[in-house]
């Protein structure tokens, strides 16, 4: 680890001031204490920090690492697609975009409607992306105020649902 810096006392810090301040071996003792009570119990730690002592929703293939693998891929793609040019490289940014999206957006669900964590921003929007991208590719004249229009209202009625079956599975909890 590197060296922190301190400030240092200067003439016309007050007493209090240097009084309050804490030598070495108090700290190190406090530290101590600290590693003493999270081996007693591993779970003071998560509370301690503020992260969630629950474990994550498994995944229901099991093991394998999927959603990583995914996500690897998509990594792959966008990188190499700053080595190609033309159609080729718009293709790989697509599809490391589209395979990087599918990896979160899968992990989002699983701990959704698990009652793990709350997703419902981010599902909608994902709903309404969707839906004006379905919009724009069916109906292809079709004005961008209505593509919005649709988006919104889709991203609302998905929030709306998305947001009660969360409170469903977390017990009546809006968000975590």
């Amino acid at each position: 680890m590197g060296r922190r810096s301190r400030k240092r006392l200067g003439a016309g810090d007050s007493a209090a001031v240097r009084e309050s301040r804490s030598t070495r071996a108090q700290r190190d003792e406090a530290r101590r204490r600290r590693a003493e009570a999270v081996a007693r119990n591993p779970d003071a730690r998560s509370a301690r920090v503020g992260r969630d002592p629950r474990p994550r929703p498994p995944a229901p293939w099991g093991s394998f690492p999927l959603t990583e693998l995914v996500v690897l891929l998509a990594i792959v793609c966008l990188v190499s697609a700053f080595f190609f040019h033309g159609e080729r490289s718009r293709t790989l940014l697509a599809g490391g975009a589209a395979l990087g999206s599918l990896g979160g957006l899968e992990l989002s669900i699983r701990e959704h409607f698990a009652g793990y964590k709350s997703h419902t921003t981010m599902l909608s929007g994902a709903i309404g992306v969707i839906t004006m991208v379905v919009l724009v590719l069916v109906v292809h004249p079709i004005a961008l105020w209505l593509v919005l229009l649709s988006g919104v209202a889709t991203f609302a009625a998905a929030f709306w649902l998305f947001r009660e079956a969360f409170k469903r599975r977390s017990g009546g909890v809006g968000f975590r």
